[in-house]
Order: structure tokens, then C-alpha cells, then sequence
């Protein structure tokens, strides 16, 4: 008889739900994010708009459930830095910023579902700092405004086991600056596409 109840026991154990999210779980996402802008800018002394070019950095999301469909995520990274060029003058500046976002997300699905796709919409505020100039305008000062806009997003967790998982995630970032240079003000469109590959770990 016992050895009949543990048998039914592990059956037990072996078909139960791996919940992947549900009301009260707290985890993060980690991983590589590349920011990959989609600029548009004013002509800079008739060579052409400013085009910025992508980075990589480490990635962290950290997400509370407020219930089993709705998620409250908090972005951060490790600073990207770009490299800034026109067409005619080539690299004129190099540029580094932070894109903290802070977004609400609703995830499709059922909590014990191993894969949950959802999505998400907030805001984001963008720090800009190390600016400097190259070429035309080296030994000029570089400055770049703080941005405030929207942000949107699209992402996919798949749930391994109790503790680990896998995410793949994609945000479009408003983002929106004036660049205070020597030779005036470049009204900038950055709205950078930002990708990440990432573990999960529920806490």
C-alpha cells in the first residue's frame, strides 16, 4: 500500500504545473541588449543628417506580477555608447547614455502556460553624458539633452523549470533630443529599436 501511494505521489509530482508567471512572482531577465537607433536629424552644415551607430551592452529587466496577466517591468543596461557621423564630415562625436524605462506589460496565456507571450507600454527617460567631439568638431563642447517620451514593447518568456527560463525581447524607445554643438543646435530623433536575448530568474 505505501508503496503504491508513492507511486502516485511521483505521478503526481511528474504532471504537476510549472506555474511560468503568476500574481506575486518577482523575477529578472538578464542578458545581451542591442539599442539600434533609427535617427533622423537636421542637416548639419548641408553634409547630411546625423547617423548613429548600434551597441551592445548587458541587459536587466526586473519584473513584479501584480497579477497572473499583469506585470509591472523596470529596463536598465550597462551604458551604451555610439558613435555619432554625418555623410560629408564623417565621426564628429561620441555620445553615452542610460535608458532607464519603466513599463506596464500584459501577458497572454494562463500562469501555469511554460511559454507567455505578451506585451507592454510605459515611459522612458533617457540621461545623456560623456559626450565628445571628433573630427570637425573636436576640442568643441558636445551636449546632448535628457529625454522624456513613450516606450513599446513585444516580448516572449519560455519557463524551463521552477527557477530558470529563456526570454526574447523587442522595445521601440521615443526618444527625442537637441545636440548643443559649436556650429548650433541639431534638432535629433534617436527612437532607437532595442533588442535583448536574455535568461530569466524567478526569485
Amino acid at each position: 500500500m505505501k508503496k503504491l501511494a508513492s507511486l502516485v505521489f511521483a505521478a503526481c509530482a511528474l504532471n504537476a504545473p510549472v506555474y511560468a508567471h503568476q500574481q506575486g512572482d518577482i523575477f529578472a531577465r538578464f542578458g545581451v541588449a542591442s539599442v539600434m537607433p533609427n535617427e533622423s536629424s537636421d542637416n548639419v552644415l548641408d553634409t547630411g543628417e546625423l547617423a548613429i551607430d548600434s551597441n551592445a551592452q548587458l541587459g536587466l529587466t526586473l519584473t513584479y506580477m501584480y497579477t497572473d496577466n499583469f506585470g509591472i517591468e523596470l529596463l536598465a543596461a550597462t551604458p551604451f555608447t555610439h558613435e555619432v557621423s554625418t555623410a560629408g564630415l564623417g565621426k564628429v562625436a561620441e555620445v553615452t547614455h542610460l535608458p532607464p524605462s519603466l513599463l506596464a506589460q500584459y501577458y497572454f496565456g494562463q500562469a501555469n502556460d511554460a511559454l507567455r507571450p505578451y506585451v507592454g507600454a510605459g515611459i522612458n527617460y533617457t540621461v545623456f553624458f560623456d559626450e565628445e567631439g571628433y573630427g570637425a568638431l573636436d576640442g568643441t563642447e558636445v551636449s546632448l539633452d535628457d529625454s522624456f517620451g513613450y516606450a513599446l514593447q513585444a516580448g516572449v518568456d519560455y519557463k524551463i523549470n521552477e527557477s530558470w527560463g529563456v526570454n526574447a525581447a523587442l522595445w521601440y524607445i521615443n526618444i527625442e533630443t537637441d545636440v548643443e554643438t559649436a556650429v548650433g543646435t541639431i534638432d535629433t530623433e534617436i527612437n532607437p529599436t532595442v533588442a535583448m536575448a536574455s535568461l530569466v530568474y524567478q526569485f
